[in-house]
C-alpha cells in the first residue's frame, strides 16, 4: 500500500518515539532523550537513544538510525506497510482506502521509483568514465574539495552531453519514454519531435525522500556559458519541491548521530549542504525557492530552532527574509529560526574549503534571533531622519507583531521591538552623576556639595529591585496618597520631569516606599530623552517596578489631585503638579533640618520650622492642598 508523505508526516506527529520504542526497549529519561540497552546488540551499559523532539533513535552500538516505522522493521521484521498500518492503529488514523485505482497507482509509482534509482546509478557510473567531459567533472569536484569518498557518499554523478545518452540507456533496459517523461528524466517537446534528456553536461545530485529513495535530480551546469547554472527536475508523481528539502535523511542521521544541542542548518544550494554535512553539521537546503510553509513544518517536527543560514550577497538576504516572512505567522513559544551571517559573505562551501570543518561549525554558531534580525531588516528600510520615517517604523513593527497567530508570543514580540525602538529612536542624554545624599553634607534645601577635580563622576544606576523588597514593609502600611498622586502625574506625563531632576534627586515623592521609582526615573532620564508615557512604562516594568506602579495607580485615586483628571487642561494640570510637588518637597527638607535641629529644642528657629513643617502636613493629608492651589491659580 502506498502512502503519502502527508500521512506518514502525521502518523510520526501523533506518536512519540519514546512511547512506541519503549513498549519494548526500557528507557530511562536522560536530560532531553531517553537511554536504554540496544535492542540489536548484547551490551550492558546502555547506548541506545530515543530523542522525542527529533523524532529518531539511534544505537551507538550497531550504528543503526531511524524513526519508528524503521524500528518496527528492524525489531518485529515487519514490512515497510505492515509497520505504518501498525503504527497507525495505535494513532488512531484511518488507512488510505485500497481500491483498485489506488493499487494500480501504487505500483506506477513503484515503477518509476524504479527508473529513477537506475537513472541514479547510471549518472554515478558516468561520472567514472574515462572520457574528457567526465574528467572535467571530476576536476571540478576536487577542486571544490571532494573526495573520491564525498563523491560516493553523496551520490553524485554526472549527465553527458549527448542529448539522448540516458534515453537510450533506459530504454535498452525495457523503460517506456512516457515513463522517464513522467518521472521527469526527459523532456516532451509540444510539436511532435522525440522526447530528449533534460540534463545533459551537468554535475548530478540526487534529492532523496524521507525513506531515501531517489524521487528527482538537481543539475549544476558544468559549462559557464549554460544559461542555467542549476536545473531541478519538474514537479512530478514523486516529486513535489514545495514540502522537500535537498539533504534531509543525511542531515537526521547526524542529529540522531551528535549530542542533543546538535543543530538543523537551512542553506541556499546543493554544494552548501555538503559542505555542512562534511563537516557533521546537519545541514537541508529548499529546492532554489524560498521555504516554504511545508518545508517550515518539516523542519519544526525535526528541530525547535533552525538556524538560517543564507548566503550573505542580496540575493541571500531576500531568501532570508522571505523565510522570515513566511514563518512570522507560524512562530509558536518553541518554534522559531535563527539567523546566521557569516564573515565575508561567504558561504558554508566557501569557508569549508578555505578555513576547515571546525571554523564552519563554530561560525554556525554565531546567531541572531529571530527578533532581532526581524527588527534589523524594518530599521535599515529607510532612515530615520523624521518624526513620520520614526513613526512609520514604529507602525510596522506594530504590523509585523500583529501578524503572530500566537497571541501570547504576538504580544512578547510587540514589546521586544518596541523596546529595541526604544533604545534605537531615543536620543541619548549626556551621562551626569545623579545626587545622592552625603551625611550632613547638605542643607535642609538639598544644595550640592561642591565637586572636586579628579573626583569620579559615573552614573549609578539603582538596583530597583533590591530597593523595592527594602520599600515592602512601607507598601504593607500604604503608600500616602498625596505622594502616590505625584507619582502618577510623572509616570502620565515623563516631559515633566525634564526640569525636576535635582528635586526627584534630593527628595523623591516624600514617600520612602516610593524611592525605588524617583532613583529609576533619574536613572531613565540620564540616558534617554524624549521618553512617550508607553515607552517609560515598559522601561519601569523592566526593572521589576510592575507591582509598585499598580499600588501607586490605587493610592492615586485616592488623593483627589486636580491634575490627575482628565478635564483639566495639560498646561494647568502641570502647574498644579508643580505646585504641590514643590510642597512636597518643601515638607521633606524641613523634616531633615528638623532631624538635624533636635539639640536646639526650645529655640525660636527650632519652633519656626516646627510650625511651618506641622501646617504644611495638615494641608496635605486634609487635601486643604488643593484648594489653596486653585486659589492661587
Amino acid at each position: 500500500m502506498r502512502f503519502d508523505d502527508h500521512f506518514l508526516e502525521e502518523l510520526k506527529q501523533r506518536l512519540r518515539p519514546s512511547e512506541v520504542i519503549g513498549k519494548s526497549v526500557k528507557l530511562r529519561k536522560q536530560g532531553n532523550e531517553w537511554a536504554g540497552l540496544s535492542p540489536f546488540t548484547k551490551e550492558k551499559t546502555p547506548s541506545f537513544y530515543v530523542n522525542d523532539v527529533k523524532g529518531f533513535y539511534h544505537d551507538f552500538s550497531s550504528g543503526k538510525h531511524g524513526d519508528i516505522i524503521s524500528f518496527l522493521q528492524e525489531t518485529e521484521r515487519l514490512s515497510f506497510s505492515e509497520a505504518v498500518e501498525k503504527l497507525a492503529g495505535m494513532a488512531g488514523m484511518s488507512l488510505p482506502a485500497v481500491t483498485p485505482q489506488a493499487i494500480a497507482a501504487d505500483m506506477k509509482r513503484q515503477s518509476l521509483n524504479d527508473w529513477m534509482e537506475l537513472a541514479h546509478k547510471w549518472f554515478m557510473a558516468r561520472l567514472q568514465d574515462k572520457t574528457p567531459a567526465a574528467q572535467n567533472a571530476r576536476e571540478y569536484l576536487e577542486r571544490r574539495g571532494l573526495s573520491a569518498e564525498d563523491i560516493a557518499t553523496f551520490g553524485l554523478g554526472y549527465a553527458p552531453r549527448d542529448r539522448t545518452a540516458l534515453k537510450d540507456a533506459l530504454v535498452q533496459r525495457g523503460a517506456k519514454v512516457s515513463e522517464l517523461v513522467e518521472c521527469g528524466l526527459l523532456i516532451e517537446v509540444e510539436n511532435g519531435s522525440a522526447p530528449y534528456d533534460r540534463f545533459r553536461d551537468r554535475l548530478m545530485f540526487p534529492i532523496e525522500d524521507q525513506r531515501n529513495h531517489v524521487v528527482s535530480f538537481g543539475g549544476r551546469a558544468l559549462n559557464p556559458d549554460d544559461k542555467a547554472k542549476y536545473l531541478n527536475g519538474p514537479e512530478t508523481t514523486l516529486f513535489h519541491k514545495g514540502n522537500m528539502l535537498f539533504g534531509l535523511p543525511k542531515a537526521l542521521k547526524l542529529l540522531g548521530a551528535e549530542e542533543t544541542k546538535s543543530e538543523l542548518v537551512v542553506v541556499e544550494g546543493y554544494m552548501d549542504v555538503i559542505a555542512c554535512q562534511r563537516a557533521h553539521v546537519a545541514a537541508v537546503a529548499p529546492m532554489g525557492t524560498a521555504l516554504t510553509e511545508e518545508q517550515i513544518d518539516i523542519l519544526w517536527r525535526r528541530h525547535p530552532e533552525p538556524t538560517l543560514c543564507f548566503d550573505g550577497d542580496k540575493a541571500g538576504q531576500r531568501a532570508a527574509f522571505r523565510a522570515l516572512d513566511r514563518a512570522l505567522p507560524k512562530l509558536k513559544p518553541g518554534r522559531s529560526f535563527k539567523v546566521c551571517l557569516l564573515p565575508g559573505g561567504q558561504d558554508p562551501d566557501d569557508m569549508l574549503r578555505e578555513k576547515g570543518a571546525l571554523a564552519l561549525r563554530e561560525a554556525l554558531k554565531e546567531t541572531k534571533p529571530f527578533v532581532e534580525v526581524l527588527f534589523n531588516r524594518e530599521a535599515d528600510l529607510e532612515p530615520l531622519d523624521t518624526p513620520e520615517r520614526k513613526a512609520g517604523f514604529k507602525k510596522r513593527l506594530r504590523a509585523l507583531a500583529a501578524l503572530i497567530e500566537d497571541k501570547d508570543l504576538a504580544e512578547a514580540y510587540r514589546n521586544d521591538m518596541l523596546e529595541r525602538y526604544d533604545v534605537l529612536v531615543t536620543p541619548q542624554r549626556p551621562t551626569k552623576a545623579p545626587f545622592v545624599p552625603n551625611q550632613g553634607g547638605n542643607n535642609f534645601n538639598g544644595q550640592r556639595q561642591p565637586w572636586k577635580p579628579g573626583q569620579k563622576r559615573e552614573v549609578y544606576i539603582p538596583p530597583a529591585m533590591e530597593e523595592t523588597r527594602r520599600a515592602a514593609h512601607n507598601l504593607k502600611v500604604g503608600i500616602d496618597p498625596t505622594c502616590a498622586g505625584l507619582a502618577q502625574g510623572l509616570i502620565d506625563n515623563p516631559d515633566w520631569m525634564m526640569d525636576q531632576v535635582e528635586g526627584l534627586e534630593a527628595y523623591g515623592f516624600g514617600d520612602e516606599a516610593l524611592s525605588p521609582l524617583s532613583n529609576a526615573l533619574i536613572a531613565i532620564s540620564f540616558q534617554h530623552e524624549g521618553l512617550d508615557r508607553e515607552a517609560l512604562s515598559r522601561h519601569l516594568h523592566r526593572q521589576g517596578l510592575g507591582a509598585l506602579l499598580s499600588e501607586i495607580q490605587k493610592a492615586a485615586l485616592k488623593s483627589g489631585a486636580p491634575f490627575l483628571s482628565p478635564d483639566i487642561s495639560l498646561a494647568d494640570a502641570h502647574a498644579r503638579w508643580l505646585q504641590a510637588f514643590n510642597a512636597v518637597s518643601r515638607l521633606t527638607a524641613l523634616d531633615r533640618a528638623l532631624n538635624s535641629a533636635r539639640e536646639q529644642v526650645g529655640t525660636e528657629f527650632f519652633s519656626r520650622l516646627k510650625l511651618e513643617r506641622d501646617a504644611l502636613r495638615r494641608s496635605l493629608r486634609s487635601g486643604q492642598i488643593w484648594q489653596d492651589e486653585a486659589n492661587n491659580a
